[in-house]
């Protein structure tokens, strides 16, 4: 009898993982409005900035784009809300916004008391320092006294107090609402230092009118693992975003391509690429999802190492080593929780 009860159970709980999603608040939303809105960054470049006729482009742009090709089938019917980092997790709450993508650390803070949830990490990053050339300075521990222009509102904020404090150090910081506003000021020569995250330093210095006026110290002092983030509560656009970054990333993995997708979907007999292109099992009904909407993520985006390549690699003007962002295959930390 004992046994009979538990192989019960078992199949109830099976049928239980079969059923489709209930579509949640944030679903309806967006497909009633026929446009996701989607939360970015002012300008940063290689993850979200506008070009001179208003197109955003960037990592993090196409993360925002990957959701809206899942779920409306259309890779641009996407609303891009540009956010300080005074007004991004507010937005989020507020829901203001969809979904955050605008290169933000996940931190214990923002994930468990702003009434938002991280989703998943798109970007290892670290913050840095960069100074002017003319300084002479070789590492951050030559900083003792110097004025640093940070952003209010953001984890460098206080990483940098912790970091100053820990070393016995002292510094003044000039901080600033924006983005532009801080690295204006930099440039401009308001303070010796700007600090911020390693590839938004990069990014500083290539806007630059003389970029070898400025140096990039050697030392990063913290993690930043930045990643989109959706409001608490709402499960199952929470499970969308996730899994639509995964497909976003696990199609490099796979080898899976904008350009090779219909191939793949055609010819490919790995049962993981089936499910990934549409021609497999349908793992879109647990989302709420047709069939294809990770098929429609790759034809219309394109994989993760794609973006990575085109914002951030050797022909971008950032030209980053991709570092930590290398597949776990390659050594590095990005990956995809198995569609399966």
């Amino acid at each position: 009898m004992k046994s009979k009860l538990l192989s019960a159970a078992v199949l109830l709980a099976a049928a239980a993982v079969a059923l489709p999603a209930q579509a949640g608040e944030t679903l309806d939303r967006v497909k009633s409005r026929g446009q996701l809105v989607c939360g970015v960054n002012t300008s940063a470049p290689g993850f979200s900035s506008a070009d001179s006729q208003g197109r955003w482009q960037g990592l993090d742009v196409n993360t925002c784009r990957a959701v809206a090709a899942a779920v409306l089938g259309d890779a641009d019917k996407v609303k891009y809300v540009p956010l300080s980092s005074t007004q991004h997790m507010a937005a989020l709450a507020s829901g203001e916004i969809d979904m955050l993508a605008r290169n933000t650390t996940w931190t214990m803070t923002r994930d468990a008391s702003t009434g938002n949830v991280f989703v998943a990490v798109s970007y290892y990053d670290g913050q840095g320092f960069m100074v002017p050339a003319s300084l002479g300075v070789k590492s951050v521990k030559e900083l003792d006294g110097a004025t640093v222009c940070v952003q209010t509102g953001t984890t460098t904020e206080k990483t940098t107090a912790d970091y100053f404090h820990s070393h016995g150090m002292k510094y003044k910081t000039v901080v600033f609402d924006t983005t532009e506003a801080t690295q204006s000021a930099f440039i401009s020569g308001r303070c010796d230092v700007y600090t911020t995250d390693m590839s938004d330093l990069a990014g500083v210095r290539m806007i630059a009118p003389d970029p070898s006026k400025f140096v990039i110290l050697p030392e990063t002092i913290s993690k930043e693992p930045l990643g989109p983030a959706v409001r608490r509560g709402d499960w199952e656009w929470f499970e969308i975003v996730r899994w639509s970054f995964m497909a976003f990333l696990g199609a490099e993995e796979l080898g899976v391509t904008q350009a090779n997708v219909d191939d793949m979907r055609k010819n490919s007999r790995d049962p993981n690429v089936m499910r990934l292109v549409g021609a497999g099992e349908d793992m879109g009904r647990m989302l709420g999802l047709d069939k294809d909407w990770s098929y429609r993520i790759i034809k219309q985006v394109g994989n993760y190492g794609e973006s990575w390549t085109k914002y951030f690699g050797p022909t971008s003007p950032l030209n980053l080593p991709r570092g930590m962002n290398r597949l776990w295959t390659d050594g590095g930390l990005m990956y995809a929780m198995p569609i399966r």
